[in-house]
C-alpha cells in the first residue's frame, strides 16, 4: 500500500511499494531520452516489470533500514496514483556524527519548467530536517546542468566546491558541482 507523507500546493507526496512496480516502469519508460543526460546507464533489464519490482523492494528494506528515503510524486488530483511526475531520493543517509544525506531528484519531462521540483523540494527538505532529523543534505550536479543549480542554489544551498569525474552518467566519467544545505529548523 502507497503511504501518503504530505501534500503541497499542486502535489501529493507518497512512500511506495513494489505493488507500484508497473507504474514507476511506465514513468521511466516515457523518461528515458529525458532522463538519460543525467542518470548512469542502465541495462536492458532495467525498462522491465521484473527489475522495478525488485529494485523498489530493494529501496524499500533501505528504507526501513534507515539508509534511503524515496519520495514519489503525484498531481495532487491523480486519486489513481497511476502517472508519477517526478521522484526525490534521499540517498547515503548516514546517522552518527554525520547525520547527512545526498539528495538526487528528477521530474517527468512535461512538468519541466513549472516550479513543480521547487515546491516538491520546498517541503522534502523540510520533511528531512524535521522527521528524519538530518543535519546536511548534499546535492551533486553537472556543472553543464543550470537549471538544476539555479534551483538549488534558489533554496539555500550553499556552493561547497568541485569534484572532478565524481559520476559515471550516460558512459561518461562526469564533473559535478558539490552544494549543501545545513539544518536551521531544529537544533540537532
Amino acid at each position: 500500500m502507497p503511504k501518503k507523507l504530505f501534500e503541497t500546493e499542486r502535489l501529493n507526496v507518497y512512500l511506495l511499494d513494489a505493488s507500484y512496480a508497473s507504474v514507476v516502469l511506465t514513468y521511466y519508460e516515457k523518461n528515458q531520452e529525458h532522463f538519460k543526460y543525467s542518470m548512469p546507464l542502465t541495462t536492458s533489464q532495467f525498462l522491465t516489470y521484473k527489475y522495478q519490482f525488485d529494485l523498489m523492494l530493494m529501496q524499500n528494506r533501505n528504507i526501513q533500514t534507515g539508509h534511503l528515503m524515496k519520495f514519489w510524486l503525484f498531481d495532487k488530483n491523480d486519486a489513481h496514483l497511476g502517472n508519477i511526475w517526478g521522484d526525490v531520493s534521499l540517498n547515503n543517509i548516514v546517522r552518527g556524527g554525520f547525520q547527512s544525506c545526498h539528495i538526487g531528484y528528477k521530474l517527468d519531462n512535461d512538468m519541466v519548467g513549472k516550479g513543480i521540483m521547487s515546491e516538491a523540494l520546498r517541503r522534502i527538505i523540510y520533511y528531512t530536517f524535521t522527521e528524519i532529523k538530518l543535519h546536511r543534505i548534499e546535492a551533486n550536479i553537472m556543472p553543464t546542468n543550470q537549471r538544476s543549480i539555479k534551483l538549488i542554489e534558489s533554496l539555500g544551498f550553499v556552493d561547497e566546491g568541485y569534484s572532478q569525474n565524481y559520476l559515471k552518467i550516460n558512459g561518461k566519467w562526469e564533473d559535478h558541482r558539490r552544494f549543501a544545505l545545513l539544518n536551521d529548523v531544529l537544533p540537532i
